[in-house]
């Protein structure tokens, strides 16, 4: 496998030299040419945060009106449970005697986010859920077998999931194991470091790097350098570790869009220009219960050697403008809002190298007409005589049994790897032609990881719904097995159509990019409060992306059935059963 590495010096932690000191600009304004503002007051474009004992802290002057979240990072420093080792004092403590505390509290609903740990407050209290850092949604059958190990220990309470970031999150980890959890993900090569909260989540890549006849481009050296740079290889880069909010990134290397790159804070679209191969910019995409954005271009273009230093840049121009009140208004849109896009774009300038970015390229390379390909199933690689595998794990969850099967699958057939994708699937490359046969009469295959599913599960995701997440409002990964279990009855549907459920507004799920979409809500019927949904139509991914829309409101669970079968028949050409056994 390609694969590249960057070294990072022990200036990447706390306490290091090299950060200059910055100071405030005399009033003065800054003229923008574009995106509606006339012109930015000087003071707005200066700082609002400052490094301090090696450390990014929000100054003095701009901590009026800050939300609860930035006044927890304010009174400790959440990358020191890591970087000064403090999770392993934090472990030996009791949740009891940390409820006493305001600080050990907020430790463990807060702080540990930076280290991937999510205390299950509301739904399983003492219990965490932890996300990793997996760029690109490639692992390896030890990494596999690693976390099923670790989940195993916690039998009904430990499971994994398959995120919409090409990501696992393994459930019911208890804090007293952490620090061995840690030690162990590190040998294995993985890392959970800032994968939660004001962090950049995974970089996600095209699931078929490397093997896919029709890539672009290797996707996997990028993500794996943005990865490397975001968390210093796994040492802890302090200096984006205090973001104003979390921060999406992607790297497109199919012309399938597998990356969804219309809902990142930056992706990296590939062209060319001047016969030099690099990278349109892509800026601002994100949902937020109040606001969902497409990604804009920040008419600039990059050499594929600038992929992290412009990384690098617009990280710094978020984390010093940012601002840090209403939660929901502090995503980087907001900020491009604010400046107008050539005034953001006029920051990053600033922040680059050589204070130079390149106007964006006519040469897209992403072909604008191509029909999105299907991964599920076999399907032949670039290279002769190999193939890759694509199945079905129904709405992403998994056991500790079934990742145990998928690793030894993988060095059984294949090259001892997994891909796992934005839509909660995983791939096994590089099977030899000669064992396709006997891979597909796993028992595994035949009973539990389909690789050819009912065509509307195979596109079905849900995010972890109320079983686990204390914000979700309804219970989805069950759910939306059980209600297309019934569509699958009721109608013959011969296009695929993408179903996403998500349990609250805050939309993991990602119902805005789904064909239909369903948004948790409650609900009055009969007298009484009940389970309901938000139905979305009309989102699309390619090079037509665009986001669902808000099709009805409000819809008790128990009644979404006959909606869907009528969207089904009216909107996408499905048949109903009766009709189709009347007809043949």
């Amino acid at each position: 496998m390609t694969s590249f590495s960057v070294k990072f010096s022990a200036t990447s932690l706390p306490n290091s030299n090299r950060f200059s000191k910055l100071h405030a600009t005399p009033p003065q304004t800054v003229a923008v040419p574009s995106s509606g503002a006339a012109e930015i007051a000087a003071e707005r474009l200066e700082p609002r945060v400052e490094q301090k004992d090696g450390y990014w802290v929000l100054k003095e002057k701009f901590r009026q009106g800050i939300n609860p979240a930035e006044k927890a990072k304010i009174e400790k420093e959440p990358m020191k449970l890591f970087t000064e080792n403090g999770i392993e004092d934090l472990a030996k403590i009791s949740l009891e005697e940390m409820e006493k505390s305001k600080l050990t509290k907020e430790d463990i609903d807060i702080r540990l986010k930076w280290l991937g740990l999510f205390h299950r407050r509301k739904h399983h209290y003492g219990r965490f859920m932890m996300r990793l850092k997996l760029p690109n949604g490639v692992t390896t059958s030890a990494q596999t077998r690693y976390l099923a190990s670790v989940i195993r220990k916690y039998g009904k309470d430990g499971c994994g999931d398959v995120t919409t970031r090409q990501n696992w999150q393994i459930r019911g980890v208890v804090l007293p194991d952490v620090p061995e959890i840690l030690k162990g993900l590190d040998e294995v090569g993985l890392t959970s470091l800032q994968s939660g909260m004001d962090n950049v989540r995974n970089p996600v890549g095209n699931p078929l790097a490397g093997i896919d006849p029709h890539e672009i481009v290797d996707t996997r050296p990028y993500t794996n350098l943005l990865s490397q740079y975001v968390t210093a290889n796994f040492l802890g880069n302090v200096d984006v570790t205090n973001l104003p909010r979390k921060w999406n990134v992607c790297v497109i290397g199919s012309h399938d869009l597998y990356e969804h790159p219309h809902i990142n804070d930056l992706a990296y679209m590939p062209a060319t220009k001047d016969g030099r191969f690099g990278f349109n910019l892509l800026v601002g995409g994100f949902f937020s219960p109040k606001r969902c954005a497409e990604a804009i271009p920040l008419d600039a273009w990059v050499p594929a050697d600038d992929v992290v230093p412009v990384c690098k840049a617009i990280l710094e121009a978020y984390r010093d403008l940012g601002t840090r009140g209403n939660r929901q208004k502090t995503r980087m849109m907001w900020l491009i809002d604010e400046l107008g896009v050539e005034g953001f774009r006029a920051e990053v300038v600033k922040r680059m190298p050589q204070q130079k970015l390149e106007r964006e390229s006519a040469e897209d390379l992403v072909q604008k007409q191509w029909e999105r390909r299907e991964y599920l199933g076999v399907h032949p690689q670039k290279q002769e005589g190999y193939s890759f595998v694509g199945l079905h794990i129904p709405v992403g969850r998994v056991q500790a049994d079934d990742m145990d099967e998928l690793a030894r699958l993988a060095d059984e057939y294949g090259s001892g790897e997994l891909r796992l994708t934005v839509e909660q699937n995983i791939i096994i490359p590089n099977i030899e032609n000669s064992k396709i046969d006997a891979l597909l009469n796993e028992p595994l295959l035949k009973k539990r990881f389909s690789p050819d599913p009912p065509i509307l599960m195979r596109n079905l995701v849900a995010c972890t719904g109320n079983q686990f997440c204390g914000q979700a409002i309804i219970e989805t990964k069950a759910r939306s097995m059980k209600i297309t279990e019934e569509v699958q009855r009721l109608v013959s549907v011969t296009q695929p159509v993408r179903m996403h459920w998500t349990g609250c507004p805050n939309t993991c799920g990602q119902v805005q990019v789904a064909d239909i979409g369903f948004m948790g809500c409650l609900t009055r019927k009969e007298g009484k409060t009940v389970e309901a949904t938000d139905v979305f139509l009309g989102g699309r991914i390619g090079s037509d992306s665009h986001l669902g829309e808000v099709y009805k409101k409000s819809v008790p669970c128990e009644d979404l059935v006959p909606i869907i079968v009528d969207l089904l028949v009216n909107k996408f050409g499905a048949v109903p059963r009766e009709r189709e056994e009347t007809e043949e």
